[in-house]
């Protein structure tokens, strides 16, 4: 079984890892170098090239793929074109294919206004983009994967299944650094892809009228920096706050709770019994960050039992073991 993942991203790059150590032949593909630079099998580095150079690479990459690869796993509901036209092409060579979608490219603002007052979306996804983009896909793809069911419901009614699968996390790839148990000015940290999406401003706006108030404490907001970096700070802090607005915890929960960090996310009121009764995220709105952050700095016995319990909520729940098996049902049906 040889499996193809494109086009970005680093839960599809650990994805594919995982794969691989169940022994499936899994490539990641970048199109794109990415900012966070992300180190993926393969990057096709189409930025460097003009759009006529660009698009005969993409071209020329599809057709050695048809001969290599037998599933073309997308991610962020991209595939080789942005017209998808490569995907006839693709059921016409007999290989097959599944849609992973991972946020932005499916969130149906309306939707998610039903229960989520908080939500905001990225402009450019509009509803309409979002369900032409489905309605094309799920024309030629039954199976789709989502990692929550915030997700799910946005694309119930396009794809005959889809699947709910946690995100694949190798802890050997995180050393956990557990915060003390009380700690003189303990670092905060948030590190937001789109501040708007993510509640950044509230964040702000709570940490400047604590230390205001004299609490002692100290906040890194986490931008513009790659993966590494990213990694090194999330390493050293001692409370990660996530995001305030989206109602589901992403990618950076999950490293952080590898991590063995105290985390601090908006879930959904009507999506909390829907993930497992263990999971030790600390629950926080845009209304009451400033009462949550303050609470928590000023209970540092509380950090490492947090830490703690999240090390082993992703390690029960999210380790590549757990969780490839899903991946390898799903990659059998198609």
């Amino acid at each position: 079984m040889k499996v193809l993942h494109i086009s970005y991203g680093s839960p599809m790059i650990e994805l594919s890892k995982g794969l691989r150590l169940k022994g499936v032949q899994s490539t990641s593909c970048h199109f794109d170098e990415h900012p966070f630079n992300f180190k993926p099998d393969l990057c096709l580095k189409l930025n460097l090239l003009p759009a006529t150079k660009r698009h005969a690479k993409i071209k020329q990459f599809l057709h050695d793929s048809l001969q290599t690869y037998d599933i073309f796993h997308f991610h962020f509901g991209e595939t080789f074109f942005p017209d998808k036209k490569d995907l006839e092409i693709i059921k016409r060579a007999g290989k097959k294919m599944v849609v992973h979608h991972h946020g932005s490219d499916v969130r149906i603002l309306s939707v998610a206004r039903k229960n989520n007052p908080y939500v905001r979306t990225k402009p450019e996804w509009t509803e309409e983009k979002i369900k032409s983009n489905l309605s094309i896909l799920s024309k030629y793809i039954d199976h789709a994967i989502v990692q929550d069911h915030e997700l799910e419901e946005y694309i119930s009614d396009f794809y005959k299944y889809v699947h709910v699968i946690p995100h694949a996390i190798d802890l050997n790839q995180f050393k956990p650094q557990y915060p003390p148990m009380k700690s003189a000015s303990p670092l905060v940290v948030h590190a937001p892809t789109k501040r708007n999406l993510k509640g950044t401003e509230s964040i702000i706006e709570a940490v400047n009228q604590l230390k205001a108030s004299n609490l002692p404490f100290d906040f890194k907001l986490i931008e513009g920096m790659d993966h590494q970096e990213t990694m090194k700070l999330l390493s050293a802090a001692d409370i990660v706050i996530d995001q305030l607005r989206i109602g589901s915890h992403g990618y950076l929960s999950s490293e952080a709770m590898a991590l063995g960090k105290p985390v601090i996310c908006y879930i959904r009121d009507d999506l909390k019994a829907k993930y497992p009764a263990d999971l030790p995220i600390v629950h926080a709105t845009p209304d009451n960050i400033r009462v949550v952050l303050h609470d928590l700095i000023n209970h540092p016995n509380q950090w490492r039992d947090l830490g703690l319990r999240g090390r082993s909520y992703i390690q029960k729940y999210h380790e590549p073991r757990k969780v490839i098996h899903q991946y390898l049902n799903i990659y059998r049906k198609l």
